[in-house]
């Protein structure tokens, strides 16, 4: 029988240890003696066998019920050194699908018409008075009236998203999966607003989600850029708006005539609203207030609303101009005294692209692969007094 000497001694209960050697027999028992105790070789007659005392085949499984103890105690889940994943001895299987858990809706990036520009402004022209047309007496002198013309101008903006990949990433990264994920906004499918994306690699992943994060700072822009607050971005709704057909309500509560008032002040202006956006808040807020006044069943509250690019709405206000949808922005404020909702004659809203979004390799300077992703744009209203809106609701 060979009993090694497999790791250091310290820890080990010495008489643990012998029970799994030798079982119950008593210490100081010769267990191996090829001289049996008092045999004389001089004593041995010729032809007679040499007599013996080897115990090892019976202690042998004892050592083996031994050694199976040890497997099972000494090395397990528990032990084995531990890592910072988890156990050294013990693989990690990392689940394949990531989930985005800083994901933002971005409705506005797919609901916006785009509309090519060139040049590096978006010029057009608006009538803001035209002159009366009158009556008059047969052969009555006449009298043109002018009409006031004014060209508006606003300046392209520049929108990048940079990744980079190191060389071992790209070749030590398995595959996953993007959980609820939609590069191009708010999804394309009818109940889809999140789709899942595959990435085969690391540079793809990586592509994947700069593209996200383009497409949530366009929304960002789209309702609340502001070229006075930074030059590189462009006005937004919010900017745009201004104080133009506003409802203040001066942290007061929203009431169902506030919506009727602030609708027409928009068709008053010459405004058909098609949507609305608001804070999620308010959106809750006029599904409360929908149900109480009109009573309203939940499920009515959507009846007969249809929106593209399968983006679902909220509800639906019955208005003096008609249905409008209502969807909740993830980037208006929900604060108190700080809410809102915009009603938007979206015919007269565009999003001015140069150059749409564009993938480009940039140097190649080290063992990496740097990229960049661009768009070119941004936001007109041609006239926002057909939009109304609803501010500093409690």
């Amino acid at each position: 029988m060979i009993l090694a000497n497999t790791g250091s001694m310290k820890g080990v209960n010495p008489g643990a240890a012998y029970a799994q050697a030798f079982g119950s027999l008593p210490e100081g028992t010769r267990y191996l003696d090829p001289w049996s105790q008092g045999f004389n070789p001089s004593e041995q007659k010729a032809g007679e066998e040499q007599k013996s005392s080897d115990m090892r085949p019976q202690l042998k499984a004892v050592l083996d019920t031994g050694m199976k103890s040890i497997a099972t105690k000494a090395l397990g889940p528990e032990s084995g050194g531990a890592g910072t994943a988890g156990y050294a001895l013990v693989p990690v299987y990392v689940d394949p699908r990531i989930v985005d858990q800083s994901r933002k809706y971005t409705p506005l990036v797919e609901m916006i018409p785009r509309v090519t520009n060139m040049g590096l402004t978006a010029d057009y022209n608006i009538i803001t008075a035209k002159g009366s047309a009158v009556t008059a007496n047969p052969d009555a002198a006449l009298t043109e009236a002018d009409d006031t013309y004014d060209r508006q101008s606003k300046p392209i903006k520049f929108l990048y998203s940079v990744g980079r990949v190191l060389g071992p990433m790209q070749a030590a990264m398995p595959s996953y999966m993007l959980e609820g994920f939609q590069p191009t906004g708010a999804g394309n499918v009818a109940g889809t607003t999140f789709a899942p994306a595959g990435a085969p690699n690391a540079k793809q992943l990586e592509v994947l989600m700069k593209a996200r994060a383009m497409k949530e700072l366009e929304e960002e822009l789209i309702v609340n850029g502001s070229i006075s607050s930074d030059a590189t971005e462009y006005d937004g709704i919010v900017a745009l708006q201004s104080t133009t057909n506003k409802t203040d309500l001066n942290t007061s509560a929203l009431t169902w005539d506030d919506v009727e008032e602030t609708v027409q002040a928009a068709f008053d202006d010459g405004g058909r609203p098609k949507l609305a956006i608001a804070s999620s808040s308010v959106v809750t807020d006029l599904r409360k207030i929908m149900i109480d006044t009109f009573r309203f069943t939940p499920d009515q509250l959507t009846a007969g609303a249809a929106l593209p690019f399968g983006i679902p709405p909220q509800l639906v206000l019955q208005t003096m101009v008609g249905p409008i949808p209502v969807i909740p922005s993830m980037n208006l404020s929900n604060t108190s005294g700080s809410k809102a909702i915009y009603f938007l004659d979206t015919d007269f809203i565009e999003m001015r692209v140069l150059q749409d979004m564009t993938y480009e390799d940039l140097a190649h300077t080290n063992d990496s692969s740097k990229f960049m992703l661009k768009i070119y744009e941004c936001l007109i209203m041609r006239a926002t007094g057909f939009n109304s809106w609803i501010g500093e609701i409690a």
